[in-house]
């Protein structure tokens, strides 16, 4: 049994102490939304208490999908890459950005340089999509990060992206080694508004619809998700998970989703998961009982 944990959305806090020049756009509401809302929600000693659960239950990876800071100041970047360190080698995580991580135009180029050992494919090479193959499972990375306007949080991967995930899963086939997609945004339809939602996941719905993936994972909406795309041989599970660091004042109690892959199935890869909430009165994570991942019926389109 393969064991990989899923976390999502962790706002690694706290935010440096940032200079006017630094202030320019988007930051500038970034840093005050965070002092007026989101400082008291997104606590240090979550993300304790998640390594320390992590650390008793040793996944064999750990797959997260976006966001690890709110501003993409630099000094954030360097932090989230130094807990990416104490969570593990570069082998055992795989990193896909998210739209906080692209806060300000141009933030991003720093964090894909400091975060590429996390987030490149098995030839070392920085780019989108990546395929790491990490025991019985291919790991499919994406990136929907772009800058945005203020009052935007919304997502894109850009045609060469989704062209290029169409070639590598051609290559792959359909050979039943279980394929785990990583994106961001949540890539089903009315999962959030225009404004904060996957601008192009249409085209990706198309893509998937044809050649298929095993299971999704995103982020972005700060509450467990539990949805399906079409898929060529019945629904794809789409699953999303929580903020891994949220106290449970605005949105839900810190989440993560911990999923256990049967190698050895003979045809259909067998997943299960389990879900770990936080729980604010006792400061621990808390894992649930072991389900099967099964995805709810797709509404047919026309």
């Amino acid at each position: 049994m393969f064991r990989i944990a899923h976390i999502s959305d962790l706002h690694i806090p706290p935010l440096p102490r940032m200079r006017v020049s630094q202030l320019l756009g988007k930051r500038l509401l970034g840093l005050y939304s965070w002092h007026n809302k989101w400082k008291a929600e997104h606590r240090e000693e979550i993300l304790d208490a998640l390594l320390a659960q992590l650390d008793e239950l040793q996944p064999d990876h750990v797959c997260i999908t976006g966001d690890l800071t709110f501003t993409t100041h630099p000094e954030e970047v360097d932090a989230a890459a130094d807990w990416l360190a104490r969570l593990g080698p570069a082998s055992r995580v795989s990193l896909i950005p998210g739209n906080h991580d692209a806060y300000a135009h141009g933030s991003l180029d720093y964090a894909l340089q400091r975060w590429a050992p996390w987030m490149q494919d098995d030839d070392a090479r920085p780019a989108f999509p990546y395929l790491q193959r990490r025991g019985p499972v291919d790991i499919i990375g994406l990136s929907s990060a772009v800058a945005t306007l203020p009052g935007f949080s919304s997502g894109r991967m850009g045609e060469g992206q989704i062209a290029r995930l169409e070639a590598l899963l051609g290559e792959l086939g359909a050979g039943r080694r279980p394929r785990l997609l990583l994106i961001h945004h949540p890539p089903q339809d009315g999962a959030t508004n225009r404004a904060r939602g996957l601008s192009d996941r249409h085209a990706l719905q198309a893509l998937l619809a044809r050649s298929g993936v095993d299971l999704v994972l995103h982020g972005h909406l700060h509450r467990p998700v539990r949805s399906a795309l079409a898929g060529p041989d019945g629904p794809i599970p789409v699953l999303g998970a929580a903020s891994a660091s949220t106290l449970g004042q605005r949105y839900a109690p810190a989440h993560y989703h911990v999923f256990e892959v049967d190698g050895d199935a003979a045809a259909t890869p067998a997943i299960r998961v389990r879900h770990s909430h936080y729980d604010p009165a006792q400061g621990v994570f808390r894992l649930g009982e072991s389900e099967p991942v099964a995805a709810p019926e797709v509404e047919a389109t026309t």
